[in-house]
């Protein structure tokens, strides 16, 4: 099948050489209560973003993008809009690198997220009552203050970074047969199809949103790109209500198959991670394995690789989750 991709391998290659000096490879390990919880005969491989310095995949986002801006647009400043993984990848490049950034939120957005922003130098502002909404304000922001923008997903800069992840999944287990990915604006996803294109045909992507917050599931399914009017999911990283230009496509002709899963799935995904692997996720980062379970019969006997895309949990959310509110 001829995949319609946004970028080329040789483009996540030049990413990784861009941000290896300041990332070093995340784990990629097994846990066998995992494999017991999944069953089926399927073995899981976790690939540890959570373990990141902002605790995300999307600090590789964020600094394939700031390191390749010109001295003109490191002059202008960044603006972004997050509900706080994609801004405190790009407020990290931004210390690196000596660049102001604006980062635009949600109002009412992850108290703690916000918090790691601003600790990283970026200037935050509340706009809007979800992430679609504070990407217009991030769009007014650029126009009127000449500030590049830096898309969550609409950019191949962003989903080149992404795509690191899985070449660093491939060096690590080169026969692994399918990878579980969550999916917000799908650079990750995207990412892996590229890669996955280049170095092991044979491996399945899969994308995973929450059923509160399922367009893009939707789209894929109906062939056709949907919008949804609100979101509700406490999994804010994969809060979206549209698809994406740079990113649909290619999720349309290269994923395996795409499922949703409930917020009760994904709090008890989160619970099961916590208690079998010692690691604390966030919702979009227990999404992969919630997603499994779902896929159980389908990935029956494979090795699979899921991510935990996220750490970032803040404390009233787990205090919720481990009190079995969610």
């Amino acid at each position: 099948m001829s995949v319609s991709l946004p970028i080329t391998y040789d483009d996540v290659c030049e990413a990784r050489r861009r941000i290896a000096p300041h990332l070093s490879p995340t784990p990629f390990r097994r846990y066998a209560q995992l494999d017991a919880l999944v069953g089926a005969g399927i073995r899981v491989s976790v690939k540890h973003e959570n373990h990141q310095p902002t605790g995300s995949f999307k600090i590789r986002n964020g600094l394939a993008l700031m390191t390749t801006l010109r001295d003109d647009e490191r002059g202008r400043g960044v603006v972004a809009a997050s509900t706080g993984n994609h801004g405190q990848g790009v407020a990290c490049g931004g210390r690196l690198l000596g660049v102001d950034v604006v980062i635009c939120v949600p109002v009412g957005n992850n108290p703690e997220k916000t918090a790691a922003m601003r600790a990283l130098g970026a200037t935050v502002v509340e706009a809007g009552r979800d992430y679609d909404e504070a990407v217009a304000a991030m769009l007014d922001i650029a126009e009127r203050e000449g500030r590049v923008v830096a898309h969550s997903t609409n950019d191949a800069r962003i989903v080149a970074g992404a795509g690191t992840m899985t070449l660093e999944i491939l060096e690590q287990e080169p026969e692994l047969d399918a990878l579980v990915i969550a999916v917000g604006g799908g650079s990750q996803a995207v990412g892996a199809i590229t890669v996955a294109g280049a170095l092991a045909p044979g491996l399945e992507v899969y994308g995973a949103q929450a059923a509160g917050a399922s367009a893009c599931h939707d789209s894929w399914h109906a062939r056709a790109r949907r919008t949804t009017d609100r979101v509700s999911t406490f999994a804010e990283g994969v809060a979206t209500r549209a698809t994406y230009d740079v990113t649909f496509p290619a999720l349309l002709d290269g994923l395996a198959g795409f499922v949703t899963v409930t917020d009760a799935e994904i709090a008890e995904s989160v619970r099961s991670i916590l208690s079998l692997t010692h690691n604390l996720v966030e919702g979009a980062g227990a999404i992969g394995l919630a997603a499994t379970l779902a896929l159980r019969d389908r990935l029956a006997g494979k090795h699979v690789g899921v991510v935990f895309c996220g750490g970032n949990m803040d404390m009233r959310t787990l205090q919720r989750i481990l009190a079995r509110e969610l």
